[in-house]
């Protein structure tokens, strides 16, 4: 496979750089103004209706309003974990033999939410609070029950007495996707990738998430299904998507965002940079899912539940919104070995982004970290970190940094 493809005509139908409609939005993704680079407030908007509704496509469109009726008494499978379900109206819980005693002396008797304040720039104190002490709860903000640690969240990501919710990769993507050319994935990939890297290799200085991240995936959607470039902000999210993927293929602001993290973990350490410089394409597949499990672009979704489940800490009720934090769930010390690290090499990976089946907007998501990598550090060997920058991701549902700061010629 050529290194330096041939740009052909999607060279010559990229707008420049500040063109306009910039604001890659996904069917169902929060929309609170473009550019689309993450949830900018740090609880939903109490006005104009159920925030739910503008979730991405791999959660429901709705949860309910009411609180359910506490059921407790199930195990805690965690040491120092009191194994309690914890609502902020409830004083006491039961523990592990079903009787009723005070909270653990931790000095808080409500549980902190996900959407507090603060919780955008930095949620993962909220998610250790949450795995530790509460890992069963009920978020009226939220206005569903909210699960943090691996296992529960893995569980009801897989188990069919959760409903309401689809992730590419899940058992149906296989079913309907049953005449794709994967050659030509790979290929219009490929080609999206190095034109783009090209067309900023010499720039003194660029922002990879504006200038890279925000076209490679709607790029490669509108190339694979022959739409024009410069009408592809319009279309590409529509019956041309839906061409090539359907439901799974019109998610391209969540591959944006997860392409921009994967981007940013291997560009904020030189020891990745020259392991994965010109790695092979399994050890590139490691990293991208490593980074997914890290730094999943989407921290929260959304299930329903058909009957009674008994989690770790106590029994989500029948017909209840169940609020599964992806985000969290990837960084449990209870399933990750150093969890906050970003280690391609780790023999414990466990992503919750995708699902493991065929589906090809996953697998196409891989081939954009892929060429991405490829192609830039081909356009520019010494690409690194602009002096002084640090990657910070913010967003409360959708999770990634808003700008990659880079000097193309080191």
């Amino acid at each position: 496979m050529s290194d330096e493809p041939n740009r052909g005509a999607l060279d010559r139908g990229i707008p420049e750089r500040g063109a306009p409609d910039r604001g890659i939005r996904e069917s169902g993704a929060p929309d609170r103004g473009a550019p689309d680079r993450g949830v900018r407030n740090d609880r939903p908007e109490e006005s104009g209706g159920d925030p739910w509704t503008r979730l991405p496509s791999m959660t429901p469109g709705a949860a309910s309003a009411a609180i359910p009726t506490v059921t407790s008494g199930a195990p805690a499978v965690r040491a120092g974990s009191a194994g309690r379900v914890r609502t902020a109206a409830d004083r006491t819980a039961a523990g592990t033999d079903g009787s009723a005693e005070p909270f653990a002396p931790t000095g808080r008797t409500v549980a902190p939410s996900p959407l507090d304040p603060g919780a955008s720039r930095d949620p993962h104190a909220i998610h250790r609070t949450l795995r530790e002490e509460f890992p069963l709860t009920y978020d009226p903000l939220l206005r569903a029950w909210v699960l943090s640690r691996y296992a529960d969240v893995a569980t009801a990501l897989t188990d069919t007495r959760f409903t309401h919710g689809h992730r590419p990769g899940d058992p149906p993507c296989a079913r309907a996707h049953v005449d794709v050319d994967m050659a030509e994935l790979r290929s219009v990939t490929e080609r999206t990738a190095y034109v783009l890297a090209r067309r900023i290799a010499e720039r003194p200085q660029a922002d990879l998430v504006a200038d890279f991240c925000h076209w490679l995936p709607a790029g490669t959607v509108a190339a694979a299904v022959g739409v024009p470039y410069r009408d592809m902000m319009r279309l590409v999210r529509g019956r041309a998507a839906g061409a090539l993927a359907g439901e799974c293929g019109g998610q391209i602001a969540v591959r944006e965002k997860a392409l921009a993290s994967f981007l940013g973990n291997v560009l904020a350490d030189p020891d990745q940079v020259a392991a994965l410089r010109d790695a092979p394409t399994g050890l590139v597949a490691k990293a991208w899912a490593e980074s997914l499990r890290r730094d999943p672009p989407v921290q929260i979704a959304v299930r329903r539940t058909r009957s009674e489940v008994r989690v770790s800490g106590g029994v989500i009720p029948a017909g209840a919104s169940v609020a599964l934090l992806v985000g969290s769930a990837g960084r449990d010390p209870e399933r990750f070995r150093e969890p906050d690290r970003f280690d391609p090499f780790r023999d414990d990976p466990g992503q919750l982004t995708y699902g493991s089946g065929f589906c090809p907007a996953v697998l196409l998501a891989g081939l954009e970290a892929e060429y991405a990598l490829r192609a830039l550090f081909t356009a520019m060997p010494r690409l690194r970190l602009a002096d002084g920058f640090r990657p910070d991701a913010t967003g409360l549902i959708t999770r990634a940094p808003r700008s990659l700061i880079v000097r193309p010629g080191g």
